[in-house]
């Protein structure tokens, strides 16, 4: 059970990976979409937001929740939207030590901000040791949890080395599976192909693993509360 003796938050911090390397006009497409995708999470997800997802630089976001309910959705539908441009997320479970203004998210500040902020940098200075980025980039600090922390980053390296092998086919399929839901039946309409074909990409690209993993990190950060 993640448990705290004060109320805790969760801090989500994200930035576009290489983004440097686009030209003006790809950067204004980016933002565009970028400021759409926040729009849309501080609607269906408002009843967890304390802070409002806001995009702080052309290529940088925060936002703050009450709820570790829906974290892993969120960071799933950024990625998916968001898709081919590449994120990293710092993902901070702690304390908020200031007034919290739902409008204005740059006013909060404590360790659940420090958290996500801290590995933003960790994943920066991994990129740049290794010299490439295949793909989105997770990471988590829980305040006082460092073993569930440990597990949770364990499973998303996982999680990542599973994404990293999928052709564009897979990941139009699994992405369709993960927006839309339904059946292998739905997913075959909705893409014009039969159902067999949906059923040996999801197999290939090792779907049900990488949806289980994902569950059980959301069922772990589902329990973070106040004793």
């Amino acid at each position: 059970m993640l448990t705290f003796d004060y109320k805790p938050y969760i801090g989500i911090v994200g930035d576009i990976v290489g983004s440097s390397s686009y030209d003006d006009d790809a950067q204004y497409k980016i933002q565009k979409k970028f400021l759409a995708i926040m729009d849309e999470i501080n609607s269906e997800y408002e009843n967890d937001i304390s802070a409002v997802f806001w995009v702080t630089l052309g290529d940088e976001f925060q936002g703050l929740l009450h709820s570790g309910s829906y974290v892993v959705e969120i960071i799933e539908k950024i990625e998916r939207e968001m898709y081919p441009v590449l994120i990293r997320f710092g993902i901070g479970v702690g304390k908020i030590t200031t007034e919290i203004f739902r409008e204005y998210p740059l006013k909060a500040n404590g360790s659940a901000y420090k958290n996500a902020r801290k590995y933003i940098e960790k994943l920066k200075l991994i990129e740049k040791k290794n010299k490439v980025s295949k793909s989105t980039y997770i990471a988590f600090e829980i305040d006082n949890h460092e073993e569930i922390s440990a597990i949770i980053n364990a499973v998303y390296s996982l999680v990542a080395c599973i994404k990293s092998k999928w052709t564009q086919r897979q990941r139009e399929i699994v992405y369709t599976c993960e927006k839309n839901g339904g059946t292998q039946n739905d997913v075959a309409k909705r893409l014009g192909i039969n159902q067999s074909n949906v059923n040996k990409a999801l197999i290939a690209a090792d779907y049900y693993a990488y949806r289980q993993a994902l569950y059980t990190v959301s069922q772990i950060l589902s329990q973070i509360k106040e004793k």
